[in-house]
């Protein structure tokens, strides 16, 4: 028996890996995080039972785990997006471990990976930046000592910003300093979703956008130079002289 942390990807049943799927449709368990994985991802499966945790503490879903393990089934546990990134796994693994129940890790596309693809745009370019931050804005949990955004910003790299769309106003004032106010940036909620909506705008004006619309949650954003890039260098990866070893 096994327990398998999925990720389910950001939204389009489509985006689930291979081994993701092949999983959720063979498991005789799934738990599945009811709130932002579709039911799409779900179908074709033959599960004798299937549980949405949405509205389930850490204790409720531990317990179904340990019961499953009793069986002997394997669970298909789906977080969206990728589950190593605020998929909150860490404490349901901490608990798992401490009685002897074996799990796996299924990476998952991003939610980052998705806006990306929903702006049709490279995160990290020549000359403009080869860093990626992901980060979210610091609410009910505080943020470790150096992992403010604005102790962030200072890198002026490309940054995804995740929990944060409603506190917009107050994530624009800390990053300003560094990014300036004609630096691109994009709030994209639900992204991959049929109702994928995308605001764009620049540090100066993307407040008051937002504003006009009805996002308040389950939106990303994203900030940096590369949003808006053109006369970048082409990387080195298909010069005639270097072929495809290694890019950048």
């Amino acid at each position: 028996m096994t327990v398998f942390f999925i990720g389910a990807g950001p939204g389009d049943p489509e985006l689930i890996t291979v081994k993701g799927q092949r999983l959720v449709r063979t498991c005789p368990v799934i738990l599945y995080a009811g709130s932002l994985v579709p039911p799409a991802v779900l179908e074709g499966n033959v599960a004798e039972r299937v549980v949405n945790t949405a509205e389930l503490d850490l204790d409720e879903i531990v317990t179904l785990i340990v019961e499953a393990h009793r069986e002997g089934q394997d669970v298909a546990r789906l977080h969206s997006g990728d589950p190593s990134l605020y998929g909150a796994i860490g404490e349901q693994i901490r608990r798992i471990r401490l009685v002897g129940i074996p799990y796996e890790i299924v990476p998952g596309v991003t939610a980052t990976a998705a806006c990306a693809a929903a702006l049709g745009c490279e995160l990290t370019l020549p000359d403009v930046s080869q860093t990626l931050i992901l980060t979210r804005f610091a609410t009910k949990t505080p943020m470790p000592e150096g992992e403010r955004l604005g102790d962030l910003a200072r890198h002026r790299a490309t940054m995804a910003i995740h929990l944060g769309v409603r506190h917009l106003a107050r994530i624009v004032e800390e990053i300003r300093p560094h990014y300036g106010d004609d630096c691109p940036i994009a709030v994209i909620y639900r992204a991959s979703w049929p109702d994928e909506e995308r605001v764009l705008g620049t540090v100066a004006d993307i407040v008051d956008k937002v504003r006009q619309t009805d996002i308040e949650r389950t939106a990303l954003i994203l900030v940096g130079r590369v949003l808006a890039a053109e006369g970048f260098a082409d990387s080195s990866l298909y010069a005639k002289a270097s072929g495809e070893a290694e890019p950048r």
